[in-house]
C-alpha cells in the first residue's frame, strides 16, 4: 500500500513547474525500474496536458535506456559477444518493444539459403561469390546512400524486412551471416568506410593478413592494391592499423557511430548523446 501511495503522490508532482522538484520526482520514478513503465503509459493516456505527456515520454525513455545500457554491459562482458545479439540491442534503442522472434526467423531463412549453396571445396573467393549471389541477387539487398539514410537503414530488423540499408547497416547483416556460417570475415578499421576483410585461418588474435576486401554496399571485391590506390587518391597514408580487424564490440560501436549521424541534432540531441555514450562504452 505504501508503494502505491508513493507512486500516486509522485504523479501529482509530475507537472510541478519547478525543475528542481521535478528532478527529484523523476529520479524517484526511475528508481522503480522498468516495472513502472505500464503505469507511466497509463498516466500518458489519461492526461490532457502535453507538457506532462512529454515528461512521461522522457521518463519512459530514461528507463528503457538504463535497461539497454545494462544489457550492453552484459553483452560486452560475455565470453563471446555475438554480433546478432549486439545488433538486436542496437535495434531496441529505436524500437524498445521490438519482437525479436520474427527477426530471428527471417535471418535463419536467409542463412539457410546461403548455407545450402556453400561447401568445403570452394576457394575463399568462390565462397564469397556464392554468398553475394544469394544476398544481393536472390535476396535483393540494396544500398542507401549515407546522405539519404534514416535510423531504419542501420537497424537489423528494418534491414531484413525492407531489404535495404546503408553501407554500415548492410555490412552488419553481412557480418552476422558470416559469423553464423563460420566464414572468416571481419570489419576493419578503415576511416569513414565500413569495409570487410576475408581473413583466412586466423583473426584479430593471430594478426593475419586479409586475403581480399569486400564493400557491403553491393558486394564489390577489392585487392590490397585497390585499397592502396584508394588512399593515394584521397592523399592520405595507409596506416597498418586501418587494415586490422575489429572485435565484435568495436564493430557494433562503429555501427552506433554511423547510426547517431542519422538523427536530427536539432530535435533529437539527447538520443545522439546516448548513442555516443554507448559507443564510447563499447570502445573502452
Amino acid at each position: 500500500m505504501a508503494k502505491t501511495d508513493e507512486i500516486a503522490a509522485l504523479y501529482t508532482l509530475i507537472d510541478d513547474p519547478d525543475e528542481e522538484v521535478f528532478g527529484v520526482v523523476s529520479d524517484r520514478i526511475v528508481n522503480y525500474g522498468t516495472t513502472i513503465i505500464p503505469t507511466l503509459e497509463h498516466w500518458w493516456e489519461t492526461t490532457p496536458n502535453e507538457q506532462v505527456q512529454n515528461r512521461i515520454e522522457n521518463l519512459i525513455h530514461r528507463l528503457q535506456f538504463r535497461d539497454l545500457r545494462r544489457n550492453f554491459t552484459d553483452w560486452k562482458h560475455s565470453p563471446r559477444p555475438e554480433l546478432f545479439t549486439g545488433a538486436l540491442l542496437c535495434a531496441t534503442f529505436h524500437f524498445p518493444e521490438l519482437a525479436t522472434a520474427p527477426v530471428i526467423a527471417d535471418l535463419e531463412k536467409l542463412r539457410r539459403n546461403i548455407w545450402l549453396e556453400l561447401n568445403n571445396y570452394l576457394t575463399p573467393l568462390e565462397q564469397v561469390n556464392v554468398f553475394h549471389n544469394i544476398l544481393y541477387g536472390y535476396y535483393g539487398l540494396r544500398s542507401i546512400p549515407r546522405d539519404e539514410s534514416k535510423p531504419d537503414h542501420f537497424l537489423i530488423n528494418k534491414i531484413i524486412t525492407g531489404k535495404k540499408g546503408t553501407q554500415a547497416g548492410n555490412g552488419l547483416l553481412y557480418l552476422i551471416l558470416c559469423e553464423q556460417l563460420d566464414l572468416p570475415v571481419r570489419a576493419i578499421q578503415l576511416p569513414n568506410q565500413f569495409i570487410l576483410a576475408y581473413i583466412k585461418n586466423g583473426g584479430i588474435e593471430n594478426n593475419r593478413r586479409a586475403e581480399f576486401f569486400m564493400d557491403p554496399t553491393g558486394g564489390q571485391i577489392y585487392t590490397h592494391k585497390d585499397i592502396e590506390t584508394y588512399f593515394k587518391r584521397i592523399n592520405e597514408p595507409l596506416e597498418p592499423s586501418y587494415l586490422q580487424p575489429l572485435p565484435n564490440t568495436g564493430t557494433i560501436a562503429k555501427l552506433i557511430d554511423e547510426l547517431s549521424s542519422s538523427f536530427d541534432a536539432s530535435k533529437e540531441a539527447q538520443k545522439i548523446i546516448e548513442l555516443q555514450e554507448l559507443s564510447a562504452f563499447l570502445k573502452s
